[in-house]
């Protein structure tokens, strides 16, 4: 067996249990995050890596990421299929991807983006019930060794600083 050190890491996986029920729902919610005028808002969004909302969706981090940068892009309903989902909430979905597409292409300068959506359990859906976007970005040779044979992802920068630099891209775009 290999071991990677990365002690940058033990404040992320030590945090405790995942939520109960739907993770989207969850960080979607209106409890920690009601109202733009709210002071703990902020706070809310940081500690659930959300990098910006919208009326209809939300865009944040994956909490396990295949590169710098991987953000989901979710509706705040929950809605397991496209078809579940209003045409104003699909609408702002794809405004959204191409903002973010922007903002990691403006950030990151990737070779290429990944865009995608896993629908059902069986289509490889981490969380099924509840439709989310892809975005992240790739570069020419990021599946090095690491990723293809040790199934080991090697990320240069903490989600923390990946959230303070998103959300300042996404709020200039």
């Amino acid at each position: 067996m290999d071991y990677v050190w990365s002690p940058w890491r033990y404040r992320y996986v030590s945090t405790g249990a995942p939520p109960q029920g739907c993770l989207f729902c969850a960080k979607g919610s209106p409890e920690g995050s009601a109202g733009p005028e709210q002071a703990g808002r902020e706070q809310a969004d940081r500690e659930n890596y959300v990098v910006l909302r919208a009326e209809h969706n939300f865009i944040l981090l994956n909490l396990f990421p295949y590169t710098s940068g991987h953000l989901m892009i979710a509706p705040y309903a929950h809605v397991a299929t496209l078809e579940q989902a209003d045409a104003a909430t699909l609408h702002e979905m794809m405004r959204l991807t191409a903002r973010a597409e922007a903002a990691l292409r403006g950030l990151y300068q990737p070779d290429g983006i990944n865009l995608g959506m896993n629908i059902g359990a069986c289509a490889g859906a981490g969380v099924a019930g509840h439709i989310h976007m892809h975005v992240l970005p790739r570069w020419c040779g990021d599946a090095s060794f690491m990723t293809t044979i040790s199934e080991t992802r090697v990320l240069p920068e903490e989600l923390s600083v990946t959230w303070e630099r998103l959300r300042a891209a996404l709020a200039a775009r």
